[in-house]
């Protein structure tokens, strides 16, 4: 091959670039992406889309209308500030639990994959917190901590980090055999600095996808303990609203105060679901 041959030839294209074209041919990866933006800006412009919800008005039980697109409940609230507002602190929640819990369980799994002797003692605690009730725990706790935010970010992230050191020292442990963490070990690389320059790199995609599917399934457990009360009493959230319809018994009569936060809660899952599925698919070179 002649040098102008060569030099004519295109730079091969880099993982992230093959991952990210790979990705935006997925329709539902895509859709799932935009969801998720979606609902991210509208947390975070709420004081801009709707009033705080709070006090009461005649407008009692009222179906929506031009005035309350998603209608009124038992008190005369709007429900679209009601749902809207409960964006952003199911999100805030969700999404402050899933970086305790990946933050403990990347630091977890990854411990266990490159400190042998660890790994058993670790595998063991691993193991041992998944095979736990989690449910009736969360609620055991969240009731004797008492209702809060902060109560909610830490029980959720207690139960969830078990999930992301699996997979996470999964990953790690296709990474230790590679040459280049021989090969820093022989040029006298300290253990931080090989985990930091070459072990959390390797782990980087997985712990991408358990951010996302993480954020998702803490935001299924604050719906659910807000549903039972346990919730933060200060601020709405969309568990809150399902839990203030069972209390006022519109949960049956008024099909409107429980079908638009169920509809979002489900639009996050499904959402989370399909880009992560999506990602995974692109970042794979077999199902490219």
């Amino acid at each position: 091959m002649s040098v102008e041959t060569a030099t004519a030839l295109p730079p091969s294209e880099s993982t992230a670039a093959q991952t990210w074209r790979a990705f935006r041919r997925n329709p539902l990866g895509v859709a799932g992406g935009l969801v998720l933006v979606a609902l991210a800006l509208v947390a975070i412009a709420a004081p801009l889309l709707a009033d705080y919800p709070s006090g009461s008005s005649d407008d009692v039980l009222v179906g929506p209308s031009a005035g309350h697109p998603l209608g009124t409940d038992d008190l005369g609230r709007d429900v679209f500030g009601q749902v809207v507002w409960g964006t952003r602190m199911s999100i805030a929640v969700g999404f402050a639990a899933s970086v305790l819990a990946i933050i403990a369980g990347t630091a977890i799994g990854v411990a266990a994959a490159y400190f042998k002797r660890l790994d058993t003692a670790l595998g063991v605690l691993v193991d041992l917190s998944l095979s736990l009730p989690v449910l009736p725990l969360m609620i055991l706790i969240a009731a004797l901590v008492g209702p809060s935010a902060t109560t909610l970010i830490i029980v959720i992230a207690a139960f969830s980090w078990p999930e992301v050191a699996r997979v996470v020292r999964s990953q790690a442990m296709t990474v230790m055999p590679q040459q280049f963490i021989a090969a820093a070990n022989v040029i006298g690389g300290s253990n931080t600095w090989i985990i930091r320059k070459h072990v959390l790199p390797g782990v980087a995609p997985v712990v991408v996808v358990s951010v996302v599917m993480t954020t998702s399934r803490a935001v299924l457990s604050e719906a659910g303990l807000s549903f039972l009360g346990l919730g933060d009493p200060d601020n709405w959230s969309w568990g809150t609203i399902l839990h203030n319809a069972q209390q006022s018994g519109s949960l049956t009569t008024a099909w409107w105060t429980t079908l638009f936060p169920s509809v979002a809660i489900l639009l996050l899952v499904v959402s989370t679901t399909l880009l992560s599925v999506a990602y995974n698919d692109a970042r794979n070179p077999k199902t490219r």
